[in-house]
């Protein structure tokens, strides 16, 4: 029961400063005249029409179809190319400069040659998120193999537990903390790199819309493409956290959390 309390506490407090701060922008803004800083009831006007209605299948799922398809990409060749680097060592240590390279590339100076190499378009797109999303799990992978216990592989080989068995049921298991780790952090370079290449680059999604109504001082819809895009990035840690503790619940029951 106290738990419980202590829940519902918890949920209570995360929920009031954002009723606040709502609440404090409505109030300010319903007499204002300010062309950049339109009324909070015409913003969130404008994001229920544009977001539920006439932009949900021309622009909004188009972004959530790059973004997931780029994460599953950059998840699938950074876990794997982590554990092959970590288990083949001579391989490691010839890649690991050239990793430092690539990884030290800011996305924005990418964008030019992403556009030149596959033209505008989700193809583009779907490259340059992959691209920068894949280096934080790569890394957090490359780590938490390389910080596999000894003892737990001895122990395995002992046991005469075959390669496969010991990869997926003590290397893998070690490293999934760390894995998922560099797995959030991608989530969200993920959503901003996203907004950078349809800011820029595109004909359609969320950030295309947005830097479109900035364009052609349509405020209302300007505001309405950023609440969209941090209530998206809001939502997307939030369920990940969410799965993250589900699928490692056998890792924060042994750290009591």
């Amino acid at each position: 029961m106290t738990r419980l309390a202590g829940r519902i506490g918890r949920f209570a407090w995360e929920i009031a400063l954002p009723i606040v701060v709502l609440s404090y922008w409505w109030l300010a803004t319903a007499d204002g005249d300010n062309p950049f800083f339109p009324p909070a009831s015409r913003v969130l006007e404008a994001f229920w029409s544009n977001w539920f209605d006439e932009r949900f299948v021309s622009d909004f799922l188009p972004s959530m179809a790059r973004l997931g398809a780029s994460y599953l990409l950059a998840v699938g060749i950074g876990v794997g190319a982590g554990l092959l680097l970590r288990l083949w060592r001579p391989l490691g240590e010839i890649v690991e400069p050239l990793i430092s390279f690539l990884r030290s590339i800011p996305s924005a100076a990418l964008l030019p040659f992403a556009v030149l190499l596959f033209g505008i378009g989700t193809n583009m797109q779907v490259f340059l998120i992959t691209f920068v999303c894949v280096w934080p799990i790569l890394l957090n992978t490359m780590d938490g193999v390389a910080d596999t216990d000894p003892t737990m592989l001895d122990t395995a080989r002992a046991f005469r537990i075959g390669h496969r068995r010991r990869l997926t049921r003590v290397v893998l298991m070690a490293a999934a903390p760390r894995i998922a780790s560099g797995m959030r952090v991608s989530l969200s370079v993920a959503v901003v790199v996203m907004l950078i290449s349809e800011m820029f680059a595109s004909t359609n999604g969320i950030g295309y819309v947005t830097i479109q109504a900035q364009r052609t001082f349509a405020f209302a819809d300007m505001w309405s493409g950023i609440l969209m895009l941090g209530l998206l990035g809001y939502l997307l840690n939030l369920l990940f956290v969410r799965a993250e503790r589900l699928v490692l619940s056998w890792y924060y029951a042994s750290k009591g959390r």
